[in-house]
């Protein structure tokens, strides 16, 4: 049985992010009101209450990440400002000895919270809004990603951990032209063919920057995927979870309807080891065949993968990297690193392989959001239908449906659900 909560009344405008920290007791939440808000669970009670709020951007805020706790109790947010802004938890008493910013000073939640949040680094290297920021995993040390409109994926790392004031741009690569590791030819991937080819959006927003957050979700009436960039494009990051494989990253960013599986390595350019492509014209090509490719008109037209997520690993020999769209669909690729063998003729990119375990269109409108839990073993998935949907795979390795809420929901669709739960 499922088990939900509603907290009221978040924001003052649209929730675009929220994200749990490490142990899962607090959990930070940002909005279209340019404001961030950290919550704290009460575990005797199991309710939700802010810990802290404070205005932290000049404009929306799409994204916010925690690093890891090893490093402190740290956050990383994503604005449409085109800049990535590093906070710091403090406790009032150090936080009293320092002089707030004038317009992002943390303020203190009415509730007598008695921790603060100060500014440590503000990050301006973007030349379009930062729409995803993460962490690296802990044992690459305290870096963090960043995609912007600009199509550039950015890698910093932080130089001076004790104050967090220097970060260095490490990387900075156009996603859109990254080379792929090795010949084409080489580059095994297996396609699924999509189920839908379109799905339809109505909403309208309170503000040009909601209408562009929700049109970035949302494919454009009679237009296919594509049409301005801006406005129908995804941008969005997430890193492999396992040490083993060094530090990569998938990536994906604007109209392609593609994900990027990155290399980021210290002595050579971030190179392609794997494009995830669920197109037909994506298989013909991965498989060497350019005489079948489909002519420019006749090509289906591609949707903007909006949200990604890479599974943890758990043991498994492959990887699960789970994406949503615009055209509705949630997609749970299964990838397969290179071989050992393989490794050692330096061949690694033309090694990696991946297919589409599941392909589910059960939202029928724009996918914001997939995350995995932490075993890897549950999908969660959110739409602008109004719904967050939970898959799960069977034992014999079948992707299913596993549960769906709605905050909307209906007193019918409620007893519906209860009379499901009984007679399962």
């Amino acid at each position: 049985m499922i088990q939900t909560g509603l907290i009221q009344n978040v924001h003052d405008d649209l929730l675009t992010d929220i994200s749990y920290d490490f142990y899962g007791l607090h959990f930070a939440s940002c909005s279209l009101d340019q404001k961030i808000k950290v919550w704290s669970l009460d575990e005797s009670t199991g309710t939700w209450s802010v810990e802290d709020e404070w205005k932290a951007h000049d404009a929306a805020i799409s994204k916010v990440s925690w690093a890891h706790p090893e490093f402190g109790t740290i956050l990383a947010s994503a604005s449409f400002d085109r800049t990535v802004k590093i906070w710091e938890q403090m406790m009032s008493t150090a936080a009293t000895e320092l002089q707030p910013n004038t317009s992002s000073a943390p303020q203190q939640a009415s509730g007598g919270s008695s921790s603060r949040w100060s500014e440590r680094a503000v990050l301006v290297d973007a030349r379009g809004t930062v729409r995803a920021v993460e962490f690296a995993p802990h044992h690459f040390g305290l870096k963090l990603a960043t995609i912007s409109t600009d199509n550039h994926l950015r890698i910093y790392e932080c130089l001076e951990q004790s104050s967090l004031a220097t970060w260095q741009l490490s990387e900075e690569v156009d996603v859109t032209s990254l080379p792929i590791a090795s010949r084409p030819s080489s580059h095994s991937v297996a396609f699924g063919t999509p189920t839908h080819t379109s799905a339809t959006l109505d909403g309208a927003s309170a503000s040009l920057v909601a209408q562009a957050l929700q049109q970035s979700q949302a494919p454009p009436q009679g237009r296919g995927g594509l049409g301005n960039r801006e406005a129908d494009g995804g941008w969005c990051i997430s890193w492999c979870k396992e040490r083993y494989w060094g530090e990569v990253i998938a990536a994906g960013s604007g109209i392609s309807g593609t994900i990027k599986i990155i290399q980021i390595s210290p002595s050579r350019r971030p190179t392609t080891l794997l494009t995830l492509d669920p197109s037909p014209a994506g298989k013909l090509l991965a498989e060497g065949n350019t005489a079948g490719v489909l002519g420019e008109s006749d090509a289906p037209t591609p949707y903007a993968v909006t949200t990604v997520a890479w599974a943890p690993s758990c043991g498994r020999s492959y990887h699960l990297i789970a994406t949503g769209s615009r055209d509705g669909h949630v997609r749970i690729w299964k990838v397969k690193p290179a071989e050992d063998s393989d490794m050692e003729d330096d061949s690694m990119g033309s090694k990696w392989t991946a297919s589409i375990a599941a392909d589910f269109d059960n939202h029928r409108s724009a996918v914001g959001r997939v995350e995995w839990n932490i075993t890897g073993t549950v999908l969660s998935s959110a739409g602008n239908d109004g719904r967050v949907r939970l898959w799960k795979a069977t034992i014999g390795g079948v992707w299913r449906p596993a549960g769906s809420i709605g905050v909307e929901q209906t007193e019918d669709e409620d007893a519906n659900m209860e009379e499901n739960a009984v007679a399962d």
